[in-house]
């Protein structure tokens, strides 16, 4: 009895001094690209082993959990001197910025909400809390997609299957075995299925190349094209597909395939396509070319933004021919390339039409397509190489992945709901002058998978606040169901023919600058429902809330 009181005891402190035990994260800037400061782990704190004797004398006096490098919150100024810091207490920050100027010139410690975060171990160059242990490679488009934020919620439930309607792959190959399965023959196509299902959900936190998406989701593997009937889309989702990917298209339109995708729908498959690659300079594919299944209704159609540098001044080049300044891959503009008027760096800058693929009124969202990872040619060529010129094809899985961990997170979402959720969760690109010649053809915005998933969240759970805000809206059905503690619209504008259905079961606050003004063809439904109840419980993450480095209070 005495023996059981004792390991009784000893379970108790060591669970409560983890959940006690503070953490301070925040980044640190470095003067120099060479600066790597050197340490060797002793169970689970780092010790500093370099020979400066002030930083040493620094380091001392803390505990140090982790201390890296790391390619996010990074410009690419400092790409290579930004370290990710877990300490014990967050004062270090100012002793190293005081005591250790000549290493160190900037610290920023991180917000609580920031740490609401998880990371597989396969995040390459961008992980913080995360240890990477497989490829060495940049996968800041995940960052700006808020993927970490939304694998703290959730990364994926073998319960959910995303088809992958493309070139043929392997369903023993390391990213894709124990969780695939094949309908059909499909030819390699030089690679291009394994990318499209390795982006979507390639198995993640197994130490090897890079995550999928929704990396821990079920695959099923079929042909591409039948673009009258679409069978071979019918078949997975007959089977039970949750999600499907179609990163091909026909501009052929066929009745048969939309009457097959609603089938789909009510079979309660969502269908995500790529809006093409056709460049906006010819003349055909001003706001009017369209391909299928991109095009039909109730199909999530995906299209080109660029995401990498934060401002067009974190990367101008100059052209050797002619001396003309272009800025490349800025976050936000619809096309890769940028230009200036008078060659005038300091002016406005406009998109070089040449570098922006379809567009369309039928889009639906925007997700980055330059700087992704090329998984397919990895298998062909042993290489890792990455996009270049925003083909939507390696866009759409980003977006059915995202669809996957929603799903993941709350299997009874419906379409309508799905399609809303990603709308209302996108980053509003309004604002970005360059981009006005396009308005109406590049949908809500860029994709924001944490913050759909986080609304999926706050929406389903009762002691929470869910908010809509910082959109605006003039088209599309919005139909939601709330059972939060309340819904907050704010910064928002639902207006001439544009829907919103919502219904609530507690609260719903109108905000400051909301603008609700439908004209004859849209409409405002606000409504209480003090009866409503969950269809489904949410499938948190394993170990939810908790994450390596954070523990918060109940």
């Amino acid at each position: 009895m005495r023996y059981f009181y004792f390991v009784l005891l000893c379970f108790i402190t060591s669970f409560s001094s983890v959940f006690s035990q503070e953490y301070s994260w925040f980044y640190l800037r470095a003067n120099d690209t060479l600066i790597e400061p050197k340490f060797e782990r002793v169970d689970d704190v780092l010790v500093y082993i370099g020979d400066d004797l002030k930083l040493k004398s620094v380091l001392d006096q803390y505990t140090i959990y982790e201390f890296k490098k790391t390619f996010r919150n990074a410009n690419k100024k400092n790409l290579k001197k930004t370290f990710f810091v877990v300490s014990n207490k967050e004062e270090i920050v100012k002793d190293l910025l005081t005591k250790t100027a000549h290493l160190f010139e900037f610290g920023e410690i991180i917000d609580e909400d920031d740490k609401k975060i998880f990371e597989p171990n396969d995040y390459g160059n961008t992980s913080t809390i995360g240890e990477n242990i497989a490829w060495k490679t940049n996968l800041d488009y995940l960052d700006v997609m808020g993927l970490p934020k939304a694998w703290y919620y959730t990364t994926g439930s073998k319960d959910i299957t995303i088809g992958i309607s493309d070139g043929g792959i392997d369903s023993t190959n390391t990213e894709f075995k124990n969780k695939t399965k094949l309908f059909n023959y499909s030819r390699l196509a030089k690679g291009h299925g394994y990318s499209i299902a390795a982006t979507a959900a390639g198995q993640g936190d197994n130490g090897f190349g890079f995550t999928g998406v929704c990396y821990d989701c079920s695959i099923y593997g079929s042909s591409y094209g039948k673009t009258k009937t679409l069978s071979n889309l019918m078949e997975m989702s007959k089977a039970g597909a949750d999600v499907i990917n179609c990163s091909w298209g026909t501009t052929k339109y066929y009745q048969t395939a939309q009457d097959a995708i609603y089938e789909m729908i009510d079979n309660g498959t969502i269908i995500v396509a790529s809006a093409h690659n056709k460049k906006w300079i010819k003349t055909e594919n001003k706001g009017e070319l369209r391909y299928y299944p991109a095009s039909y209704d109730k199909v999530i159609s995906v299209a080109t933004v660029m995401h990498r540098y934060e401002t067009v001044l974190d990367y101008i080049d100059i052209e050797e021919d002619n001396g003309n300044y272009f800025a490349l891959n800025i976050r936000g503009y619809l096309g890769r390339t940028l230009g200036f008027k008078e060659n005038d760096t300091l002016g406005e800058p406009f998109i070089h039409p040449i570098s922006i693929r379809t567009l369309n009124s039928d889009v639906d969202i925007l997700g980055p397509g330059v700087g992704l990872v090329r998984y397919g040619q990895y298998k062909i060529n042993n290489k890792i190489k990455f996009s270049e010129y925003g083909a939507t094809s390696g866009i759409a899985p980003l977006i059915s992945g995202t669809v996957g961990l929603m799903l993941s997170l709350q299997p009874c979402l419906n379409f309508d709901e799905v399609d809303a959720i990603i709308k209302l969760s996108a980053v509003n690109i309004d604002h970005i002058k360059a981009n006005k010649p396009w308005e109406g053809y590049y949908g809500a915005g860029m994709i924001n998978a944490g913050n759909a998933v986080e609304m999926v969240y706050k929406l389903m759970t009762e002691t929470d606040t869910a908010i809509i805000q910082n959109q605006s809206f003039s088209r599309w059905d919005f139909k939601l169901t709330a059972l939060s503690k309340k819904v907050v619209i704010q910064n928002q504008k639902f207006t001439n023919d544009a829907t919103l259905n919502l219904t609530a079961k507690n609260r719903i606050v109108i905000g400051e600058n909301t603008v609700l003004k439908p004209n004859t063809n849209g409409s405002i439904i606000l409504k209480i429902d003090p009866t409503l109840e969950k269809e489904c419980e949410l499938q948190l993450r394993e170990g939810f809330p908790n994450n390596k480095y954070y523990f918060p209070k109940e």
